[in-house]
């Protein structure tokens, strides 16, 4: 079934401006039309956005607001901008301002959303070491988000979804060496528990299945390869299906996204962050949309990097923005809808 997509904005972050992300904002505005997308307004860098436009030779007029809601009716006829933070339009040349600027505009998106202006947030691509640099602590986005909403960490997750796959990464953004201590049951059984309420509730799968990779090759072949999987995976799936959840597993991770295993399950939960990314990225990579579950505002990305190496040249594919702006209005629609009906 079809959603409707959200009445309010979305409020879209420029992401560095060294980046690709100015250049996918405009390409996506420039679909909206044709690919029915719903209202956004982009928080600061009028002027790095009209200076790429120029660079890409597109016809893109940006209109600044002074309010989020007046988005909807100027988005028809122009690209909406909100905010006075700006700089010049450097492409492939990233710089502490830039990473300041794409910080700025992170704050003040979230602060819409949570203020009620915006049905949800869509963050372009930041460079996590540069916004560290100038913010210590800065560990990413996902991570951020938690904090400005006071949510814990661990009561967030990370899912990567395009078309072919949906993957979670039970470990995120920690070294490969760290993972078997960080792996416990208590993460495993949080991690799927706030996955499938979110596959319920955002996205309206009413009896969701979750699939589950073993940590290590062949998934511990029986102990021989790795005792993670006896002590504390497949506890934890058992557990799950106590409560009622239906989990799988744990299976091999090297022959779980084949096509015929990936038709068994609505996402595949993963142990570490490259054994959930490589597979999405390798099925995905232009439509792939990195959504964090467990927050109380919707939030999404294109779930891919900066590109300085070819940010302004034009040849950055928009699918993974495009798609992520989707998805967002979705979201925010069957929230919305679900608000109504309470």
């Amino acid at each position: 079934m079809t959603l409707p997509l959200a009445v309010s904005p979305l409020a879209v972050t420029l992401g560095d401006p060294a980046g690709v992300g100015p250049e996918l904002i405009i390409a996506a505005w420039l679909a909206r039309e044709r690919l029915a997308l719903p209202p956004f307004v982009v928080l600061h860098g009028a002027q790095a956005l009209r200076e790429a436009i120029g660079q890409l030779g597109v016809d893109c007029p940006v209109r600044p607001v002074s309010h989020a809601m007046e988005a909807s009716s100027v988005f028809a006829d122009g690209l909406p901008v909100i905010g006075d933070k700006d700089q010049r339009y450097t492409p492939g040349s990233p710089s502490v301002e830039g990473a300041g600027l794409a910080y700025q505009s992170l704050q003040d998106a979230v602060g819409l959303a949570q203020c009620g202006q915006a049905a949800g947030v869509v963050t372009a691509p930041v460079a996590k070491s540069a916004i560290a640099a100038i913010m210590p602590g800065f560990m990413g986005q996902t991570e951020w988000l938690a904090d400005r909403c006071t949510i814990a960490h661990g009561s967030v997750v990370m899912m990567l979804a395009g078309p072919q796959l949906r993957t979670v990464p039970v470990t995120i953004h920690c070294p490969l060496s760290q993972v078997p201590k960080m792996l416990t049951r208590e993460l495993i059984l949080s991690r799927a528990r706030i996955t499938a309420k979110a596959l319920r509730e955002d996205f309206g799968i009413k009896a969701p299945r979750l699939a589950f990779t073993g940590l290590n090759p062949h998934a511990g072949e029986n102990g021989l390869l790795g005792r993670e999987e006896i002590t504390t995976i497949a506890p934890a799936i058992a557990q799950l299906q106590a409560e009622g959840i239906d989990a799988r597993g744990p299976y091999p991770a090297d022959a779980m996204f084949a096509a015929h295993m990936r038709e068994r399950y609505d996402v595949a939960l993963a142990m570490y962050h490259d054994q959930a990314l490589v597979p999405l990225k390798a099925l995905d990579f232009d439509a792939g949309v990195n959504v964090t579950l467990g927050l109380p505002i919707v939030r999404t990305s294109p779930d891919h990097g900066t590109a300085f190496d070819i940010a302004g040249k034009g040849i950055a594919g928009p699918g993974a923005m495009i798609a992520a702006i989707r998805m967002a209005g979705e979201v925010a629609a069957r929230r919305e809808r679900a608000r109504a009906g309470a």
